[in-house]
């Protein structure tokens, strides 16, 4: 049977392993937690003490630490790739026709189908600027 200041090492391990497969920050604090109650072995202490260093450092920490490193690594909201074209101008590379169902328009380099807003035709080579995203189309209106 292993000794329990291995076990605690290996629990150690795998909740760090588990932490790097995921985004949540939250199997560190068990890590850590494991680590603590290693360290309580060596020191000689009880399993029932260890156990109870496990538990009451690793809920500490998940209460106190992880909203603090939340803050510390918080991050901006950066416009996805779809959602930042929202008021960019386009160019109308084919006619758009509402009822036609028709049109296409090209921003950043790239082609998407088009639909204007407000049903009207916009013709070819005309500018236009992205007001929205539905489904796989922009709706579009028409500059000046």
């Amino acid at each position: 049977m292993l000794p329990i200041w291995s076990i605690w090492l290996i629990l150690c391990g795998l909740f760090l392993i588990i932490e790097i497969f995921t985004v949540s920050f939250l199997m560190f604090w068990p890590g850590i937690g494991a680590f603590l109650a290693f360290i309580t072995n060596i020191l000689g202490f009880s399993f029932p003490v260890q156990l109870g260093v496990f538990v009451i450092s690793t809920a500490l920490m998940i209460i106190f630490m992880k909203p603090l490193v939340a803050k510390i690594f918080k991050t901006k909201d950066v416009p996805m790739n779809n959602n930042a074209i929202i008021g960019k101008q386009a160019t109308v590379v084919k006619e758009i026709d509402n009822v036609n169902l028709k049109g296409q328009v090209k921003v950043n380099g790239e082609l998407w189908s088009a639909i204007s807003d407000d049903d009207s035709i916009i013709n070819e080579n005309e500018t236009v600027e992205v007001l929205a995203i539905d489904g796989v189309k922009l709706k579009v209106k028409k500059v000046g």
